[in-house]
């Protein structure tokens, strides 16, 4: 059966939708709750929209960081699908017994980049951060969120970590992070690409696109939690997001696809 037009699949009916577009046909529409890493914010919120369009259900969404995630779903918390911001979290979580075997599956690569609202601040090879021109930069806490690890990798490879360690701001994830910079709190930050891009272009200030040879790959995987074992929206969402229109929103957004 060929492809229907997104036009065509939007006049459709729910039902009718989800079964034009290659999805399954909910028997009854559900809510899943779900933990999304921070820097998945904007295209998870859209990705919600589509999925419940597509299929009736919907998307519960909880933002924050992939550590504080992990200690509450190991606390009993309340969540059905991780969406985290690296593969640790969800590897130990299957491993660990919290997880549903085989779920686990990579949707995302991340993209770090150093941004600043000055549009004149940061350069096109991040020489900046050898300058050491600024008073603060921000880093998503390398505790709790990958972004954060990342961030002190790329430091700690351009040899410039001891230098600017002492001018190092801690976000508790990588929105907060996002929020020192653009509120001027910190001359620049390290953030994820989505966070300061739209339609592909720079919203504002200047950015430095980091190699990825300077830190580990941000691979963002997701897993079916033990509470959404048996829910069908819970599995209508793990297979949402390997469809056409999920991915078209994480590339759109500044993401790689594995």
């Amino acid at each position: 059966m060929a492809p229907m037009s997104r036009g065509l699949c939007r006049s459709m009916g729910i039902a009718a939708t989800a079964f034009a577009c290659g999805l399954p046909v909910p028997a009854e529409a559900a809510e899943v709750s779900v933990a999304v890493a921070a820097n998945f914010t904007a295209p998870m919120q859209k990705i919600a929209a589509g999925f419940e369009q597509a299929t009736g259900h919907r998307a519960l969404l909880a933002f924050g960081s992939t550590g504080a995630f992990q200690a509450q779903i190991r606390n009993g918390g309340p969540f059905e699908l991780l969406l985290a911001a690296d593969r640790i979290v969800p590897a130990q979580l299957e491993a660990d017994g919290y997880a549903v075997p085989g779920t686990r599956f990579t949707y995302a690569i991340g993209r770090l980049v150093l941004w600043s609202r000055n549009p004149t601040l940061v350069d096109d090879h991040g020489e900046i951060l050898r300058s050491g021109r600024f008073e603060r930069i921000a880093i998503a806490n390398p505790k709790l969120a990958p972004y954060g690890t990342a961030g002190i990798e790329v430091l700690a490879r351009m040899r410039v970590l001891e230098a600017v360690h002492s001018k190092i701001v801690h976000g508790e994830n990588i929105a907060q992070t996002w929020q020192f910079v653009a509120s001027g709190n910190a001359q620049l930050g390290f953030v994820a690409l989505s966070q300061i891009q739209r339609n592909g272009r720079l919203v504002e200030g200047s950015a430095w696109v980091v190699p990825e040879t300077l830190h580990e790959p941000i691979r963002q995987d997701a897993v079916l939690l033990k509470p959404g074992k048996d829910k069908a929206a819970a599995r209508a969402l793990v297979d949402y997001l390997r469809s056409d229109a999920a991915r078209a929103v994480i590339v759109g957004s500044g993401y790689a696809l594995p």
